[in-house]
């Protein structure tokens, strides 16, 4: 990403079961009632036929193809979506990222360097993020949600993906990342999207020759 980054990035990732989509819900509610325009997209992103083939074909890819499936989805979620919303100056908030990548593919057996090497042109979040939950409360949710994909069908997989979430929070934030991990096995929706909303950093100010219009916190 070579142009002039204006904007604010914003990821949201958690194990399944975490009430990641549900927050994400609240999160709309709590910027629109505060007056913040933002702009929102998922990964791999929908209605591009490379995220969709990603999606369509997850199930039956695995390790280092996956990977790298993944990776070239994001990339082109990076040229189409992510830079220019950055270089226009917007607030972009993603459902899941590369912390995402370091867990998920980390389960499918891809080495967490191979993952980091592979995303390590992807730009960094201005704010990362984590949810996280007790395993048992997640395996809950799982079952009262059924399995969805492969990765759910794994009774093991509520407890390796809160550990895992938690090491790729410490990588991000090793790497200048401001992260912010969020327990929501007790808090409500609304309780924990209010704290994303109160930690998202405020949008560069313009400068006199770029300032056409007012900001999103503005409008």
């Amino acid at each position: 990403m070579t142009a002039e980054r204006r904007g604010v990035l914003v990821t949201i990732d958690g194990p399944s079961g975490v009430g990641k989509s549900t927050t994400i819900k609240e999160l709309h509610t709590v910027l629109a009632d505060q007056g913040i325009a933002a702009q929102w997209t998922v990964e791999p992103p929908r209605g591009d036929f490379l995220g969709d083939f990603t999606r369509a074909h997850a199930g039956q890819l695995h390790g280092l193809s996956l990977a790298c499936l993944v990776a070239a989805a994001r990339y082109r979620h990076i040229e189409t979506t992510i830079a220019p919303a950055l270089g226009r100056g917007a607030l972009l908030i993603s459902d899941r990222y590369v912390a995402s990548t370091l867990v998920l593919q980390q389960l499918d057996g891809v080495p967490v360097d191979f993952l980091l090497h592979l995303n390590r042109y992807a730009p960094q979040p201005d704010l990362a993020v984590i949810l996280t939950a007790a395993p048992g409360k997640i395996a809950e949710r799982i079952a009262e949600a059924g399995v969805t994909h492969r990765f759910r069908g794994d009774p093991t997989a509520p407890s390796r993906e809160v550990d895992l979430y938690r090491e790729a929070a410490a990588v991000l934030a090793n790497a200048g990342v401001q992260v912010l991990i969020i327990d929501t096995s007790d808090a409500t929706p609304s309780e924990v999207a209010s704290q994303i909303a109160d930690a998202i950093p405020p949008l560069p100010l313009p400068s006199v020759a770029s300032a056409t219009g007012p900001t999103p916190q503005e409008s």
